[in-house]
């Protein structure tokens, strides 16, 4: 008989029974099945158990002093021991460890090493933080790790619910399956990250509850959530964090958070001494007014009359459905709006804002100017102030249909919805702003906008050079304009290239051609000439002065000014001396100099400027022509997003734009783009799939591989085999010992995978994909890509179907679809 396996059954159940309590645990030191750990003040204990009706054990903390064990953490809840204790360990690397004693395997770990690793140790706060910090100092309140950042199903004062931008840390809570099982569900709680933040949750795939957005006092859904004696709250929004927080007035009241599987509600609840029982005093949803978008798009709801209601100006989309109580399909505009009609804002009072996926945010307008910014776009449904504190501040604007509203008979805010100014006259006393929002097509705005920004020369020759007549003509041709991009002499910039040297020749482009330039001062730049020949690079130039004018990140080439004189129209930018991506990573002899540490540095840089471009500039802009050749390098390989002309602006995140001419490169199209000229910010997410496939592989593209496949079907097949790197450039696996982090190679696919779904829907934003880049947490799965079509041949022919016609380049093959109207 195996003697060892005989005193280990004899071992264990002295293991459960014995009962021992820990202050710390320090370096080789562990925490056995049956020992504790307890915080100060003995409020929290760290330690084995098991859920009743199991046998599994779980590492997890609980109240101290409450009978019948209220687990609020748990370490190992997706991976139980069975039938056999835990030992908890601290390894001399500064790594926290949880052993099964049966098999002698990791069954969780902090996966954390610390500096000084020697000195390390772990304690139970009496917060019920368990923390793991530098045992040098154990008053820093600086953790190596820490339980708080990894919540379950429990919500405790002093935690936050919220990401760690820095990190790419999301804080979520995931309930337990069941009372008896801790393991993950399917129903979670956290923040969503866009521009107008806001707590929601989820059940699997589908929206449950959504808070609305912090409002400056509270959530905007939860008016009952006000300033008192007992609790304090606090949001917190920048580009390093974004969370929720709360704590106590009074330290000695236990209280908790919780999300309930077994009632699919987020409970608030505070234990009574008297009683010996929790007591529960909110939970949402609270009624069915909470539940997801209820009354469909454009409706509210009413819980004084009992159901769903369509806001002033629209109707039931289905009034059949509607009468027999099935609101799902929601309203519809009574009068239709389009571009140029006269319109106005209704005000609506005492409302849950409406979904906030699709708006726009600046903390810096007043109301008066969030009315005008609203009013100048056809695509702005609502608009309010983002702060309710004293008379209110911040702008926020909704665009598209406006979803799971609700109305409050105290609390909520107010809500300016769009309306045809012909539904305005009757309106019970609300005050109304009626204006023609005259809006004209997008050649007419991008030349109004142009005369605005563009520039023309600051310093005007003499009377003795241009003659006076010439001088008049000068005034005349430019009257009215602001200058506000510093302006270039048409002979400086002819001195800076050579009289436009072909030696200096950079490339071309749609527009026309690119020159190096070099100033009297010894400043590099590059010079775009809008080529005469050229009438949709007239378009291009104007819209790049637009765009990118006031633009202002690291990963964006900077516009230095402009140059409009004799004819001719350039625009001025600073100069990148490596050129182009796609000169070293499809090049067999400079892909050599761009190891992997570099290629990722350029993949989180990309990400950064397209998120910039989505969520962070003053206009949400779709770039449309994302690819290597315009991604440039500076001199310490830093990548700079550049060529603007292609790109199309919202003022707030549209799901989808649909445009009559596509334009852009084959090879990095969104499958919706190229086929149906829709397009939309998930359009950019596609391309950088491609980008990052192509910054991996050093293959283009549109490259054909095994079985006639491209890039991403090759890629596709090697990881649906098993081998996705084989998919690296050749060059990186010469300095993979040295440099070349496969972990991060096998994300990078993996996060592409993701981004070049078929479906829009199911790419993730640049702000999940940012964060996904950064971080070493679990991935979703994905999907089958959507394949792009096989481009040995390119496009020829038209699409009878659909009157469409394709025409492209050899070089870029940069396509233009018109369709026939």
């Amino acid at each position: 008989m195996d003697h060892s396996f005989l005193v280990l059954v004899l071992l264990v159940p002295c293991l459960l029974c014995f009962s021992s309590a820990l202050e710390t645990i320090g370096p080789t030191q562990s925490l056995s099945d049956g020992e504790t750990l307890v915080s100060q003040a003995e409020v929290f204990e760290l330690g084995f158990f098991s859920p009743a009706g199991s046998a599994n054990r779980f590492l997890g903390i609980w109240y101290k002093k409450i009978p019948d064990r209220t687990v609020v953490w748990v370490a190992n809840r997706d991976n139980p021991i069975n039938g056999s204790p835990g030992n908890l360990t601290l390894t001399a690397s500064g790594n926290l460890v949880l052993l099964s004693y049966s098999s002698d395997t990791i069954v969780w770990s902090t996966n954390t090493t610390s500096s000084k690793p020697m000195s390390s140790s772990v304690r139970l706060l009496a917060t019920g933080n368990l923390v793991l910090q530098d045992g040098s100092d154990p008053n820093s309140e600086v953790y190596l790790w820490q339980s708080f950042d990894y919540p379950t199903d429990t919500f405790l004062p002093d935690m936050k619910i919220g990401w760690d931008l820095k990190r790419g840390l999301n804080r979520h809570l995931v309930a337990w399956k069941s009372p008896s099982d801790p393991s993950s569900s399917d129903f979670t709680w956290g923040l969503e990250l866009h521009s107008y933040p806001e707590a929601v949750a989820w059940k699997g795939n589908h929206k449950y509850f959504r808070s609305g957005p912090w409002n400056g006092i509270r959530y905007s859904g939860a008016p009952e959530q006000k300033p008192n004696n007992l609790f304090w709250f606090k949001f917190v929004s920048n580009e390093e964090e974004v969370y929720y927080t709360y704590g106590l007035q009074d330290k000695s009241v236990l209280t908790r958070n919780v999300l309930n599987r077994s009632n699919d509600a987020w409970e608030r609840s505070a234990w009574s001494d008297p009683t010996q029982e929790w007591k529960y005093y909110s939970s949402v949803p609270k009624d069915k007014c909470d539940n997801y978008n209820f009354c469909g798009p454009h409706g509210y709801c009413d819980m004084a009359n009992l159901g769903c209601q369509c806001l002033e100006g629209f109707s039931p989309k289905s009034p059949d459905k509607w009468a027999a109580m099935d609101w799902t399909q929601g309203c519809k505009r009574d009068k239709p709006l389009q571009c140029g009609d006269k319109v106005g804002f209704k005000k609506f009072t005492n409302m849950k804002l409406p979904d906030t996926t699709s708006t726009w945010v600046n903390a810096s307008l007043d109301i008066k100017a969030c009315h005008e910014k609203c009013l100048g776009n056809c695509s702005c449904t609502a608009y309010t102030h983002s702060d309710i504190r004293a008379s209110g501040s911040g702008c926020a604007l909704w665009f598209g249909d406006l979803l799971d509203i609700r109305t409050f008979s105290d609390g909520g805010q107010d809500l300016h919805i769009r309306m045809a100014a012909s539904e305005l006259g009757g309106d019970n006393g609300n005050r109304l702003k009626i204006a023609v929002a005259a809006v004209v097509g997008i050649v007419g705005a991008l030349g109004m906008v142009f005369t605005i920004y563009c520039c023309h020369r600051s310093r005007t020759k003499s009377k003795g050079e241009t003659g006076e007549k010439g001088e008049k003509e000068q005034k005349n041709e430019h009257s009215g304009e602001d200058m506000e991009l510093p302006a270039f002499d048409l002979a400086m910039i002819i001195n800076a290239t050579g009289n436009f040297s072909a030696n200096n020749k950079l490339g071309e482009g749609g527009f026309g051609p690119v020159y190096k330039g070099t100033l009297a001062d010894g400043q590099e730049i590059a010079v775009k000439r809008l080529s005469s020949s050229s009438g949709q690079g007239l378009k291009e130039f104007k819209n790049e002065v637009i765009l990118i004018a006031k633009l202002q990140h690291r990963n964006l080439v900077k516009l230095l000014g402009c140059c409009i004189e004799g004819g001719e129209k350039m625009l001025v930018y600073e100069y990148m001396p490596n050129k182009s991506l796609d000169a070293f990573i499809f090049d067999d002899k400079r892909s050599y100099l761009l190891d992997w540490p570099t290629r990722f540095s350029i993949i989180c840089g990309v990400a950064r400027g397209i998120l910039y471009l989505h969520q962070d500039s003053r206009l949400r802009i779709i770039h449309r022509d994302l690819k290597a050749s315009n991604v440039l390098l500076d001199k310490e390989m830093k990548p700079k997003i550049s060529d603007f002309g292609m790109a199309k602006t919202f003022g707030g995140d549209q799901s989808e734009g649909n445009t009559n001419r596509v334009v852009g490169t084959y090879g990095y199209m969104a499958p919706e783009y190229a086929t149906d000229g829709l397009f939309s910010v998930k359009s950019d997410v596609f391309s950088f799939g491609i980008l990052l496939l192509e910054i991996i592989s050093g293959k283009r593209s549109r490259g054909i591989f095994r079985s006639n496949q491209n890039l991403i079907g090759h890629a596709w097949r090697l990881y649906s085999e098993g081998r996705p790197l084989e998919l690296m450039d050749p060059c990186l696996e010469d300095t993979a010992d040295s440099s070349c982090k496969f972990s991060e190679v096998m994300r990078c696919i993996h996060v592409s995978f993701l981004c070049l779904q078929q479906r829009p829907e199911d790419r993730p934003s640049m702000a999940s994909v940012a964060v996904m880049l950064g971080s070493d947490g679990p991935l979703p799965p994905p999907k089958q890509p959507g394949f792009l079509i096989d481009c040995s041949d390119g496009p020829s022919e038209a699409d009878s179907s659909s009157g469409k016609l394709l025409s492209h380049s050899i070089n870029e093959i940069t396509i233009s679809l018109v369709q026939a109207r």
